[in-house]
């Protein structure tokens, strides 16, 4: 079984809260995530699973129309 994490991201190019929640949604459908924080003020996504797949959230991220980092 694989321990939960959280990763941080800054999400690129949100400005309403109709972006938020095409992210919310995107990144929440991906396997092992468990919950997904997103702040429209900040651009901060944590999302918070177990297994969790960079490539597979940024790919969720461009799917909604924005650019992700990685914050170390």
């Amino acid at each position: 079984m694989t321990a939960t994490e959280t990763r941080k991201y800054k999400v690129l190019g949100m400005s309403c809260e109709h972006c938020r929640s095409s992210v919310l949604e995107e990144v929440a459908d991906i396997d092992g995530v468990e919950k997904v924080d997103v702040s429209l003020s900040s651009g901060a996504l944590d999302v918070q699973g177990s297994g969790i797949d960079d490539e597979r959230v940024a790919a969720a991220v461009v799917a909604a129309g924005y650019q992700l980092v990685k914050i170390d």
